[in-house]
């Protein structure tokens, strides 16, 4: 009953402290806002960004083009051992006929191309394997399984007309880069944004502390514990971190809806607005956390440093 009256004591005197220094916490809140503002915008340009990559990622494949001579049951036999490799995550087969009507459909306004395709007697397209890797690091090995297929199968075998692997190495290598590039970024970035948060938090606290420094004198001197000292600022400090969560939370609605069409046009990009209305149980307890924790840890701080409690 001791421990929780004491507790009680020291979040009603948080609580009033909080509203006391009205000017200080509007302040306090004020950039604690803008840090987990920044943060959650942090996050939904990764889930945008995510989302644009793997876009990009399902559109990024190794073609490879067999001779309209090559029997169906040999290019079977090549499908069934690219299936067979760890790093393919699918091997589409693409017929002769189907080569034809989609070489068709891409140069549909080509007056010429069609006029000249419409003379022929013979389809002059063989079929095609469209290869899928899991991760785009991993077409290297996928490239060198088909050169060494092609090796072993013996220059009379005349199946491969042609492999795109190296058309597009350049965009493949460009694409894991940047992948690898957005990770690192974002990771910094976000260690940045808390450590601002946390130094923006503790120096506001630290004037907190200053303004009710002769009423905690007066604290020390009747025998109040440390606990009972730094507790009501850590409270307040945490109080900090809850509004300013709400806040943030609240104005990702009007953000997440103006970028809404920006957003759906962009190439492989998601819907922003649905997805910050569909997940903001989830955004709110994250930044309801973050602000909570560098609240909470800033004044923790201010009050060690400041208190030498």
């Amino acid at each position: 009953m001791g421990m929780f009256t004491s507790t009680r004591r020291i979040v009603k005197a948080g609580f009033i402290n909080f509203w006391r220094n009205a000017i200080v916490s509007l302040s306090a809140i004020f950039v604690m806002t803008i840090a987990l503002f920044v943060v959650g915008t942090t996050i939904l340009a990764s889930v945008f960004l995510s989302s644009a990559i793997q876009e990009i990622k399902n559109k990024v494949d190794v073609n490879i083009y067999f001779n309209p001579d090559a029997q169906e049951s040999d290019i079977f036999i090549m499908k069934r051992s690219l299936e067979e490799i760890p790093e393919v995550k699918s091997v589409e087969y693409i017929s002769r006929e189907k080569a034809i009507e989609n070489f068709k459909a891409r140069h549909n306004n080509d007056f010429l191309m069609t006029q000249a395709l419409d003379e022929l007697v013979d389809n002059p397209l063989g079929a095609i394997l469209n290869v899928k890797a899991k991760d785009t690091s991993q077409y290297e090995a996928i490239a060198q399984h088909i050169k060494s297929e092609q090796e072993a199968a013996g220059p009379g075998a005349n199946l491969i007309y042609n492999v795109n692997y190296s058309k597009n190495k350049v965009v493949i290598d460009k694409l894991t880069a940047i992948t690898k590039g957005v990770e690192r970024v974002s990771y910094a970035v976000l260690l940045v944004l808390i450590f601002i948060a946390i130094m923006i938090t503790f120096n506001t606290i630290r004037l907190a502390i200053y303004v009710s420094r002769e009423e905690m004198a007066i604290m020390r001197l009747v025998g109040a514990n440390n606990s009972f000292v730094r507790g009501p600022f850590i409270v307040e400090g945490m109080m900090y971190g809850i509004v300013a969560a709400i806040i943030a939370t609240s104005l990702f609605y009007p953000t997440t809806l103006w970028l809404k069409g920006a957003t759906e046009n962009f190439y492989g990009g998601i819907d922003l607005f649905s997805y910050y209305i569909s997940n903001l149980n989830q955004i709110f307890f994250v930044l309801f956390l973050g602000g909570v924790f560098l609240g909470g840890l800033s004044a923790f701080l201010a009050v060690r440093r400041y208190l030498k409690v």
